[in-house]
C-alpha cells in the first residue's frame, strides 16, 4: 500500500498549484478523522483523500473526466473500493457515491473548502475554530460560493449530524494546519 508521504509526492509530481496540494492534504486529514470515527482503515481513507484530485491539472476543460482520470492514475496502487470512491467524488463521471467510503470523500472534499475559507478570514486561522462558525458560513451562500452545501450535507447519509461532521473535519484539518498554511 502506498504511504502518506508517497501519496503526497505523487500529488506534487502531478499538481503544481500549492493550494490544490494543500487541499488534498486537508481532505486526507478529514478522511483519516472520519475513518477513525467509523473504525475504518485510517491509512487507506487518508491516502484516498490525498489522491482524489491527483488529476486536477491534467483533465483540462473536460471536467466530466475529473475523478475518472485520477482513478486511472492510481488504479495499480489502491484497492478497488478506493478507486470507486475517487471516481464517484465527481458524479459527472457516471459513478454515484453509494458506500460510506464514497460519500465520506464527497462530503470531506466539500467541507474542506468551507473550513479553508473560514480559516483565511480568521486572525487565528484554524486555532480555536468551532463547528458553529462553519454552520454560520454554511448559511451564507455568498461565502465560499464554490462549495457545494449539498455535498457537505451528504454527511447525514453516513449517519453524521452536521455539527459532529464539522467538529471531526475541523479537528482533522487543525492537525495538518502547519503543513497546509493554516496555522497562526
Amino acid at each position: 500500500m502506498i504511504t502518506r508521504d508517497e501519496s503526497i509526492a505523487l500529488v506534487k509530481e502531478n499538481v503544481k498549484n500549492k493550494n490544490l496540494v494543500n487541499h488534498m492534504i486537508g481532505v486526507g486529514a478529514i478522511m483519516k478523522g472520519l475513518a477513525d470515527h467509523y473504525g475504518e482503515d485510517s491509512h487507506l481513507w487518508e491516502v484516498v483523500g490525498i489522491l482524489h484530485d491527483v488529476d486536477y491539472e491534467t483533465f483540462g476543460e473536460d471536467f466530466a473526466n475529473h475523478g475518472a482520470k485520477s482513478a486511472e492514475m492510481v488504479k495499480d496502487i489502491l484497492p478497488d473500493n478506493a478507486i470507486k470512491a475517487i471516481r464517484s467524488h465527481n458524479p459527472l463521471t457516471g459513478y454515484e457515491p453509494e458506500l460510506k467510503f464514497d460519500i465520506a470523500l464527497l462530503a470531506a472534499d466539500a467541507i474542506s473548502g468551507l473550513i479553508v475559507a473560514n480559516a483565511l478570514v480568521r486572525p487565528n486561522r484554524m486555532e480555536g475554530m468551532k463547528a458553529k462558525s462553519i454552520k454560520k458560513r454554511m448559511k451564507d451562500k455568498s461565502f465560499a460560493r464554490q462549495v457545494s452545501r449539498e455535498n457537505v450535507m451528504k454527511c447525514e447519509e453516513i449517519d453524521l449530524q452536521f455539527s459532529e461532521f464539522a467538529t471531526i473535519a475541523i479537528k482533522a484539518m487543525d492537525s495538518v494546519a502547519d503543513q497546509i498554511g493554516l496555522s497562526k
